[in-house]
C-alpha cells in the first residue's frame, strides 16, 4: 500500500520546532499499517528536517545557538547575499541537516524512540510556510472478520 500527501506547515520563526503531531495527523492511513516506512521530504532549500529530543525545549534552543555559531551570518567569503544575511547560512544549515527523513512504522505508529520527535529546522528569520511531501509505504494489518476494523476517519471524543 502506498499513500502520499502534502502537508503545509504554518510559518514559524527561525529555530527548531517539533512537528511530530502535525505529521501524524496528516497520515489517516497510519493506524492501519502493520509494518512500513514513512518518508518525509521538505520542498525548500533554506529549511531542513531532523529527529532529536522532544521532551526538553532547551535542546531545540541549543541546536539553534550551536548552528548559528557553526554557520555564522555575514561571513566575508559569502557571495550569495542578495536575499539577506540569513539566506546563505540557511542554505548551508539545510544541507548539513538534510531535506528528508525515513521513519519505520510498526503496528500503526511511528517507530521512534521514547524521547524522539520530528523537527522542522527553520533557518530563515522569515521563512514563510513550508511544505512537506509525506510518503507512506507498507503492509496493512490483516483483520479477522470477528474483529472490528478501526476507522481512522472517525472522530474520537
Amino acid at each position: 500500500m502506498w499513500f502520499q500527501s502534502t502537508l503545509r506547515l504554518a510559518a514559524r520563526p527561525r529555530g527548531f520546532h517539533l512537528i511530530t503531531d502535525e505529521v501524524v495527523q496528516a497520515l489517516p492511513d497510519l493506524p492501519s499499517m502493520r509494518i512500513g516506512l514513512l518518508h518525509v521530504f521538505i520542498q525548500h532549500t533554506s529549511a531542513s528536517l531532523t529527529i532529536n529530543e522532544d521532551a526538553d525545549p532547551t535542546v531545540r534552543g541549543d541546536f539553534e545557538r550551536h548552528f548559528n555559531v557553526m554557520v555564522p551570518e555575514d561571513a566575508p567569503y559569502y557571495r550569495h547575499t542578495q536575499e539577506g544575511s540569513d539566506d546563505m547560512p540557511a542554505h548551508l544549515k539545510a544541507s548539513l541537516l538534510g531535506p528528508s527523513l525515513s521513519i519505520p512504522v510498526t503496528e500503526g505508529r511511528l517507530a521512534m524512540g521514547t524521547w524522539q520527535g520530528i523537527y522542522l529546522c527553520e533557518h530563515r528569520d522569515h521563512g514563510g510556510p513550508r511544505q512537506l511531501v509525506l510518503t507512506l509505504n507498507g503492509e496493512r494489518t490483516r483483520w479477522r472478520p470477528e474483529q472490528a476494523m478501526p476507522d481512522p476517519y472517525r472522530r474520537r471524543n
